[in-house]
């Protein structure tokens, strides 16, 4: 026998890895799943050569070896199997494994490991590490933002600039930008900046399951590759390459309304805008009324209204604390639900210019973030 794991470390392991694999290749191994003895543990790794996603499970090692082996066959037999002790064994002629399990056995041709396309190493350039819940929350607020169309391929990263004290996350696609400034402990003695692809920060985030661990990233000195190293997972990356726009400028710095609004009210009203918005081209509408204003009293209000062209409109009234001139803004549904659905605490803070000036959303509760969205141009 080469290789005995439990079947849930090991289905846990190719679930990991599995979101590497390519979905569609001219490189057919690059759908394979590379499994590999690596001091004492079973190592897995997949990649689609933009992202390699690896992770290490325990195991009994009765000899060193390595082969990789059709990544969704492999895993949808694993998943099938019984919560109990998986023995593999390679076999030489075809290349591939030999798996029991309970009652269950099966043999799956896979190719040498040899042809498996080799991860690159990345161990020169800057170094820092970054407490998992700093790295997750961050990512779950600004990665959103990224832009999914590659004309414009710096849009579709998520820049990375690293301080001494300081993380800021930023993504944008034109429309909308997402600010996220964390404080670090031991940044680098050198600032780094660098553009991550979106999608491996999607993928990122969902590695990072762990609050209480840490994650240690380091770039090359080319800044080709980067490397996100977790406690039994590692991610290596291309970076993208190009120039990010300056979000510091992009920042509104100064507005004449602003409205401190109860988050979960905000949310329900959006909610209910939206039904209405997916026939009216996306549109949300948002007028901000200070005090005494329309009968106001001591307070202010927001209202919330869409409205579907021959079906209907709807408008929802939220209380709230309103400084600063009358506004007249509109934003597409998506975008406003979207920075709505990540914002944490009990309010939500918009401030605004004018109704073509672009709108900013922040939280007291999360000091370090900003959401800008561009506004929609409507008939008011």
């Amino acid at each position: 026998m080469w290789v005995t794991c439990l079947q849930e470390n090991l289905a846990k392991g190719l679930a990991t890895v599995g979101r590497a694999v390519a979905a569609r290749a001219t490189l057919p191994v690059t759908q394979n799943v590379l499994i590999q003895t690596d001091s004492g543990r079973l190592k897995l790794t997949a990649t689609n050569l933009e992202i390699a996603i690896s992770t290490w499970i325990g195991g009994q090692i009765e000899s060193e070896g390595a082969i990789t082996i059709p990544a969704r066959m492999l895993t949808d037999f694993v998943n099938s199997l019984p919560a109990e002790k998986v023995e593999i064994e390679l076999v030489g002629e075809p290349k591939g494994i030999h798996i029991m399990c309970a009652n269950f056995e099966a043999t799956i041709n896979g190719t040498d490991a040899a042809e498996f396309p080799p991860i690159p190493s990345v161990s020169d350039g800057a170094s820092i590490t970054i407490p998992a819940d700093t790295l997750r929350g961050a990512l779950e607020r600004v990665v959103f933002s990224a832009a999914t169309d590659d004309s414009r391929p710096a849009l579709t990263g998520v820049n990375m600039d690293i301080g001494e004290t300081s993380l800021t996350l930023a993504a944008a696609d034109g429309f909308r930008m997402s600010v996220e400034k964390s404080e670090l402990a031991n940044g680098p003695s050198d600032e780094v900046s660098c553009i991550v692809p979106a999608k491996t920060m999607s993928e990122l985030q969902r590695l990072l399951s762990d609050p209480s661990g840490e994650v240690e990233f380091t770039v090359t000195e080319a800044k080709t590759q980067a490397l996100f190293k977790m406690a039994n997972v590692e991610v290596v990356t291309q970076l993208v390459q190009g120039t990010f726009p300056d979000y510091e400028k992009i920042m509104p710095v100064s507005h004449t309304t602003r409205a401190d609004i109860d988050l979960q009210r905000m949310v329900q009203a959006t909610r209910a805008a939206s039904v209405f918005a997916r026939d009216g081209s996306g549109i949300i509408r948002m007028v901000m009324s200070p005090p005494d204003a329309e009968g106001n009293g001591d307070g202010g209000s927001v209202a919330v209204s869409s409205r579907a062209e021959e079906m209907g409109d709807n408008k929802g009234v939220v209380i709230a604390k309103v400084e600063g001139d009358e506004s007249k803004i509109a934003f597409n549904a998506r975008f406003l639900t979207d920075v709505l659905n990540v914002m944490r605490g009990d309010d939500v803070i918009v401030e605004t210019t004018t109704p073509s000036s672009p709108g900013l959303f922040r939280s007291e509760t999360l000091s370090g973030y900003t959401h800008v969205i561009m506004p929609m141009y409507v008939q008011w």
